[in-house]
Formats: C-alpha cells, sequence, structure tokens
C-alpha cells in the first residue's frame, strides 16, 4: 500500500535533515548514487558495444566455459593467443590471421574473459589452466598438433600448453612475452581490482572510465616508439572496456609475477623448435630480463630483436612475426627439434 503524500514528503524531509545534520552520510550517499549511475552508463555502453562487434567466428562449450574462436585457411594447424585485455580482433586488424592463412589452418581463441569467451569464477585462470583449456577445444576440432603462437600474456599460456602437453606443440613462436618474475607496478596496481567483490564494483565503475581517458596515453606506451598504425583502428576499444573484459585483465595482471615464477622452472625442459621475438624498445617489459634470458634457458632457441619496435610488434612488424612463423614451421620440416639451425641471432 502506498503511503499517503503527507506521509511521504514527512519522510523525504526526516531523510534531507538527517543528511544535512551528518555530512559524511550525504557524502557517502552521492559517491553511491554516483558510482551506481556509473555502472549504469557501463553497463549500457558495454551492451552497445557487443552489439556494434558481434562473435564473427564459432563457439565451443569445454568444461563450462563458452570459448569463442576463429578458424581460417588450409594446411598445418597454427593457433594464435592473444595478450592480456585483448581478443581475436588484435591479430585480426593487424593483417597476420589474413597472412597466415594462405599456408596454415589458422585457429585464434577469445582468451576466457575476452572478446566473446566467457570466465567462470570457479577456475583460477593460470597459464596452465588456460592451456589445458585449449588442449581440450584443439582436440574438439580435430587438431593433434600445431604449431603455436603467444603475445605478450599469451606467451605465457603457449609455453604452458608445451610443458603440459609437449606432443601436441610441433613449434613454439613467442612474441614480447613475460617470462620471469621482475617487479611490476601494474601487478601490483591491478591487485584490488581482482578481489571478489570489490573487483566488480571496480570494474563496473571506475575502470572503464579511467581506461578511457587513458587509453592514448597506453597506446603511446604499447606501441611506442613507433606510432600507431592505421589499421589498428579496426580494433574494436569498447568491447576492450567492457566491465567483464577489465576485471578479466585486472586478474591476469595480478597472476603475472607468479604465472612467471612457477613457470620459470621447467622452460629447460622444451624440446620443441622455439623463436622468441621482441621489439629492442618495448617499453612495457625488459626485453634483456624476458627474452634475452629466455634465449639462454632454451639452449636450442632463436631470438629475433626488431629493431625500433615497441610491444605490440604483431601490429608493428607483421611481416617479421609472420616470418618467425615460417621459420618455426621450416624448423619442423627438417627433422623435429633440428638445434644446429638455431644458432644465436
Amino acid at each position: 500500500m502506498a503511503l499517503p503524500r503527507t506521509r511521504s514528503l514527512s519522510l523525504q524531509s526526516d531523510y534531507t535533515a538527517a543528511l544535512r545534520r551528518h555530512p559524511a552520510l550525504m557524502a557517502f550517499a552521492g559517491a553511491a548514487s554516483l558510482l551506481g549511475a556509473m555502472a549504469i552508463v557501463n553497463g549500457r555502453v558495454a551492451k552497445k558495444a557487443e552489439r556494434d562487434n558481434p562473435p564473427r567466428g564459432q563457439f565451443l562449450e569445454i568444461d563450462g566455459v563458452r570459448l569463442h574462436y576463429v578458424e581460417r585457411g588450409n594446411g598445418r594447424p597454427l593457433v594464435l593467443l592473444h595478450g592480456n585485455g585483448s581478443m581475436i580482433q588484435d591479430f585480426e586488424s593487424s593483417g597476420l590471421i589474413d597472412l597466415a592463412a594462405n599456408r596454415f589452418r589458422v585457429i585464434v581463441f577469445d582468451r576466457p574473459g575476452f572478446g566473446h569467451s566467457s570466465r567462470p569464477r570457479n577456475v583460477i585462470w593460470t597459464p596452465e589452466a588456460q592451456a589445458d583449456l585449449f588442449r581440450k577445444a584443439l582436440d574438439r576440432l580435430s587438431v593433434q598438433r600445431a604449431i603455436v603462437l603467444g603475445h605478450s600474456w599469451g606467451a605465457a599460456v603457449a609455453l604452458a600448453l608445451a610443458t603440459r602437453h609437449p606432443s601436441f606443440v610441433e613449434a613454439l613462436v613467442l612474441a614480447s612475452g613475460y617470462y620471469f618474475p621482475t617487479v611490476r607496478a601494474d601487478s601490483a596496481a591491478s591487485s584490488m581490482s581482482s578481489i571478489p567483490g570489490m573487483g566488480d564494483a571496480i570494474s563496473h565503475t571506475i575502470s572503464p572510465i579511467v581506461s578511457r581517458l587513458l587509453w592514448p596515453s597506453m597506446l603511446r606506451k604499447m606501441f611506442g616508439p613507433r606510432p600507431v598504425p592505421d589499421k589498428f583502428v579496426g580494433f574494436p576499444k569498447e568491447l576492450a572496456l567492457r566491465p567483464s573484459q577489465m576485471r578479466a585483465s585486472a586478474a591476469e595482471a595480478t597472476l603475472m609475477i607468479p604465472a612467471a615464477f612457477e613457470s620459470s622452472k621447467s622452460y629447460d625442459q622444451l624440446k620443441m623448435p622455439t623463436i622468441i621475438i621482441a621489439g629492442d624498445e618495448d617499453r612495457l617489459i625488459d626485453i634483456n630480463k624476458q627474452s634475452v634470458r629466455l634465449h639462454g634457458e632454451i639452449a636450442h632457441s632463436k631470438l629475433h630483436r626488431v629493431a625500433g619496435a615497441g610491444h605490440m610488434i604483431q601490429q608493428s612488424a607483421t611481416a617479421r612475426l609472420m616470418a618467425a612463423i615460417d621459420e618455426a614451421a621450416a624448423a619442423t620440416d627438417i627433422g623435429g627439434n633440428a638445434p644446429h639451425r638455431f644458432a644465436s641471432a
């Protein structure tokens, strides 16, 4: 039953008076209203982004994960794994998928929580957990062996796939990866956003708005010292800044250091051809402490330093990355590991 108008007005008056008597309560109420409004706006923007950028591939249901993937071309299987905060459209806009599809059966996944793939909360999505998921997905696609390329955080997943399922990985191409634990400010900054409950609140309110404001500077850091190429306009920014994807990004940033610590124990077990490639002016990752060190750990690996390139070599040095894929494929053609072909570069 509705309250009489006079009673309703009286309650509103009492509420207003209470807020005036307690400034802290008024500030809290104002902040709560603002955050609520931000969450509504971010939710609407996210839904519009999903309508404007519908799935372009197909889906697999694997262990409760709705996994989105794109498949192009014919030939030997080549699996592409994107980095943190990214999705299939990164490789697509770069032109790498089209290049590779001329010679390979290219399979590109949206990793859990990114693009159009779900990210169930009952799993801690370490590189190992993702590697096991992709192995099952590829088995469903009748892929028994593949060349695997991982960029940035995707390189950690590629390495996990190689160490946990070595007979599956014909060769590795590791691009701009983070392989050994070092102090990282971004990992510490993301820790609160990855906490259940608090992380949801932050990712639905503050994170998307702050990230929109910082987007130009983020791109300069990722692509620098080279400019952002025109083709990157095809990457759907608003899809990347949805609350669900922001939370997935925060979780992966928080996992970076412990994941690298755990993964680094098994690099010497890798026997397949391994190409390591990185921009020598990467502003996100110190390649001397990461790619160069990994090259030393994997004795038969080959290292390519791309002069004048930054972190996003799939975009700014697409042809060089394609050449690295071809090199990995050629190494497997002549009989497995072929360590004599992998002298230091």
